[in-house]
């Protein structure tokens, strides 16, 4: 009877402790939370409850699992996979908790600066921090997993003597996996890219959507997904539309007729402008910047607060000036002149319809 009830007591008595503990601690986070709306972090700690959980009940099952006295020819596995739970679970916990401080700290720097360039930077860094962390972590976990086994701790001294070799031989065979992640880095801290910026690579127009230790992904304007390694954006030169300040510069280009209004267009545009709620208002202008034998080349400049608005605002100009065009100004519009072909002085015809002979003609061999 007493190895019956002895591991009942040992085993349902940690899950019992386990579960009421998570309760409470799940009770006070709530009401944390609740006095203190402004700050996530302690809804982000409750995240961690189902691994905070695990820690506490592998803790107490490792503790006390030698009373139990529960198949005791398995009690060394058994013992080594409590321990396995353990590390692991405490992984988890720690990934969790170093996410919900950084996450906090965040969100109060992006409430407190209102610099859109400035926290698109730290978010950034927030999230190459948080992967080096997490990978720091899991191998340092899986590392003390690997060194409960009497295996691999007699294997130690030996790894330990061959991890310069070992070092040499990785660095060759991962070289353009280091060279991205220190790119990845340095693009976090360097300050070259950041979430959310609008970039050009490639002659794809398109917004940084992601940034990882080796790789960045680039969302183009329908939706399409460039993925490309870091270390492009430390070797080749890119467009930044977003570096410094966001507000752009645009132009809209005409080829119409030498007698296109240029002055009522200055004024169309104007007009333009007024009504297009994505200008900025800073500037405008149009001007002939070229001109061929047939039509002139006329350039409209907007300006606009971001990459977004400046390209509504050059289709809007570029539509609603072509159409008052056609409607109040169609000679302006671009003409092809042509004219009836003139033919040869020989071939020139006759009143008649006929042809006449040709004008200059060779003498004949033989007439006198």
């Amino acid at each position: 009877m007493e190895n019956l009830v002895r591991p009942v007591i040992v085993i349902g008595g940690s899950v019992l402790l386990t579960l009421a503990v998570g309760w409470v601690t799940d009770r006070l986070l709530r009401k944390a939370d609740a006095r203190d709306h402004d700050s996530p972090l302690w809804e982000l700690l409750r995240r961690g409850r189902i691994p905070y959980q695990l820690v506490l009940c592998a803790a107490l099952l490792r503790g006390s699992y030698d009373q139990a006295k529960v198949l005791e020819r398995h009690q060394v596995g058994i013992g080594r996979a409590l321990t396995l739970v353990l590390i692991g679970s405490a992984a988890w916990l720690v990934i969790r908790i170093a996410a919900a401080i950084v996450e906090t700290t965040y969100s109060r720097y992006a409430r407190v600066h209102r610099d859109a360039a400035r926290v698109r930077r730290v978010r950034t860094q927030v999230e190459l921090i948080m992967r080096v962390v997490s990978a720091i972590v899991i191998v340092v976990a899986v590392a003390s997993m690997l060194l409960t086994f009497p295996a691999m701790r007699a294997a130690g001294a030996s790894l330990l003597a061959s991890a310069g070799i070992i070092a040499a031989i990785a660095g060759v065979a991962a070289q353009s996996t280091l060279s991205n992640m220190f790119a990845g880095l340095q693009i976090a801290f360097g300050d070259m890219v950041r979430i959310g910026d609008t970039v050009v690579v490639d002659g794809e127009w398109g917004t940084v959507e992601e940034i990882t230790l080796t790789f960045l992904t680039v969302r183009t304007w329908d939706e399409r997904r460039i993925t490309m390694p870091v270390s492009y954006f430390t070797s080749k030169p890119f467009e930044n539309w977003s570096r410094g300040t966001p507000q752009m510069t645009g132009t809209v280009f005409w080829q119409l007729d030498h007698s296109a209004p240029v002055e009522a267009m200055r004024e169309k545009l104007r007009d333009i402008l007024r009504e297009c709620p994505a200008w900025d208002g800073r500037a405008y202008g149009l001007v002939v910047t070229d001109s061929t034998p047939n039509t002139m080349e006329v350039r409209a400049l907007v300006t606009a607060k971001d990459a977004d608005d400046i390209w509504t605002v050059r289709v809007a100009v570029r539509e609603q000036m072509i159409t008052w065009l056609v409607a109040e100004h169609p000679y302006a519009l671009p003409r092809v002149n042509h004219s009836d072909a003139v033919l040869p002085p020989q071939r020139r015809p006759s009143p008649d319809g006929t042809s006449l002979r040709k004008e200059y003609e060779l003498p004949r061999s033989g007439r006198s």
